[in-house]
């Protein structure tokens, strides 16, 4: 490939060719359900420039099965663009020309952060089960170790789907003076007990797997099966009823007109099977179940019962966008959040699309999408 295809190649990513950074904080940092570690490691990309004034800075916060890599692409042998490349870019609704975006890998993850599957500095080994428990609170500190080390004090936005949506909300309560605008899609200020009850079996997929062997599998032997079978049973959640039969209907196989016993034999078949391989291949199966506990222990109403008690020294402008086929977290959950910010008497926004592929709406390519991050966004003045 010539120095011409090279350049080309990279403008297909709009930001082109991206490297992972990692920031290392070299003191101990204690977990809020107990717990702590001697120092922790975040893998983020950055995309744009910071300004002088330091004011035009993006923090992009990913959902469970998301990483740091959210726009460009790697290399010109790694094509695969950033899971929201769509969105993120010279002239794209988060426009990369006005706005110096971040975006790291979780406390707890496993693409390059601190987290079960990473070495305990202590002992040489990886952590393992003995990696204390995650909440969406400790990445959300974790997060800002890392603006303070960018010499970042107030971020213009904050935003993410799901739960990026969670660590949006928790980063306007947590440090109301260093967030200017919060945007979450896709989320919820706590999950009901449906979605508890998925992530659950998702757990007991893995769990059951005798590879899983409480936790202490070695690097390439965990409980593929297990995480496999978890990651499909998540899929179809992600999914609407009318966007999965719109994509895949009762299609068969070409080639599976008859089958023998249990065989694949449908599309849809085919692709939950698809995504559990892939999921394997780059996710672990310890991280799977400490971000699904994030999620499940992740409760903005309190003991009180009172979601206003959450928001009351919230300081940013706020957009919740919730989706009508969404059934993992529904468009009544994405209201609540901005009918309590109302009451609280913040500055707050709802807007409810009527899109057809599910609570995985927010990573699609969508006109209406783009529309509304834009005029939240804005050009930076």
């Amino acid at each position: 490939m010539n120095k011409a295809e090279d350049n080309a190649y990279a403008q297909q990513g709009e930001v082109g060719l991206v490297e992972y950074q990692d920031f290392v904080h070299p003191e101990p940092f204690t977990f809020e359900m107990g717990g702590s570690i001697e120092q922790f490691t975040l893998r983020y990309e950055t995309y744009g420039r910071l300004n002088a004034h330091k004011d035009n800075a993006i923090l992009i916060c990913h959902a469970l099965s998301g990483d740091h890599h959210c726009a460009g692409v790697h290399s010109l042998k790694d094509r695969k663009p950033g899971w929201w490349n769509h969105i993120i870019g010279p002239g794209k609704p988060i426009d990369t020309t006005q706005f110096f975006v971040i975006c790291s890998n979780c406390i707890g993850g496993c693409q390059g952060s601190s987290g079960p599957s990473s070495i305990n500095p202590a002992t040489g080994q990886p952590y393992k089960l003995k990696f204390p428990l995650v909440t969406i609170g400790d990445m959300v500190r974790a997060q800002r170790q890392l603006i303070a080390h960018l010499g970042i004090d107030r971020l213009y936005c904050v935003l993410g789907g799901s739960m990026g949506g969670m660590q949006a909300l928790q980063w306007a309560i947590e440090y109301p003076d260093c967030v200017e605008r919060v945007l979450g899609l896709a989320t919820t200020a706590r999950q009901n007990a449906q979605a508890i009850a998925f992530n659950e079996v998702g757990r007991a997929a893995i769990t059951q797997d005798p590879a899983w062997q409480g936790g202490a599998y070695e690097v390439g032997k965990g409980p593929d099966v297990g995480l496999s079978v978890a990651r499909m049973m998540a899929h179809i959640t992600y999914f609407s009823d009318k966007g999965m039969d719109e994509k895949f209907g009762r299609n068969r196989r070409e080639g599976k007109q008859t089958v023998q016993q249990f065989d694949v034999e449908f599309e849809v078949e085919s692709y939950l099977r698809y995504q559990g391989r892939a999921f394997v291949n780059r996710f672990d199966a310890n991280t799977y179940l400490y971000f699904t506990k994030a999620l499940d222990r992740f409760d903005l109403y309190g003991d009180s019962g009172c979601l206003e008690d959450a928001f009351a020294k919230v300081n940013a402008r706020v957009l919740v966008i919730g989706f009508t086929t969404d059934w993992l977290f529904p468009p009544q959950q994405n209201r609540e959040i901005v009918h309590a910010l109302l009451r609280c008497g913040k500055h707050a926004t709802y807007a409810e699309l009527g899109m057809d592929l599910g609570h995985d709406s927010f990573l699609v390519e969508s006109p209406e999408l783009y529309e509304l991050v834009h005029a939240f966004i804005g050009p930076k003045s």
